[in-house]
């Protein structure tokens, strides 16, 4: 288990209400990047469905520092109960970088790569 990357996860989520059709923060995500930096992002729900996962906010961080390799990745909810990432989120992290098939991710029964979470990718995740 990856205490730093949960400690990060856990320490951005903040379910807080932002206005009448925006909750944030109910979930947090941490990634560790290839150069060893972590990156933490978390969900944004709005009533019109633009919002996004926790996953796409460490994503975007990390691509906003000029990295795309996913060495390890995980969410969590408030109470720090460890999430599965969703297919959109597995998707968009081979999607940044096709070696990110080999990312670790951490999920509640431990840890498997991101490949073993989407078989039969049509982009053949290599990594």
């Amino acid at each position: 288990m990856d205490e730093e990357l949960l400690a990060e996860a856990l320490q951005v989520t903040r379910p807080r209400r932002l206005s009448a059709t925006v909750e944030v923060a109910s979930v947090g995500a941490a990634l560790r990047a290839a150069s060893g930096r972590i990156f933490a992002g978390v969900c944004i729900d709005a009533a019109c469905g633009i919002g996004f996962c926790a996953e796409h906010g460490a994503v975007a961080a990390m691509i906003t520092a000029g990295e795309s390799r996913i060495l390890d990745l995980v969410a969590v909810d408030a109470a720090g109960a460890i999430l599965p990432p969703c297919g959109r989120c597995r998707e968009l992290v081979v999607q940044v970088d096709p070696a990110n098939g080999a990312t670790c991710v951490l999920l509640p029964e431990g840890s498997r790569p991101m490949r073993e979470l989407l078989p039969d990718h049509w982009l053949s995740v290599r990594g």
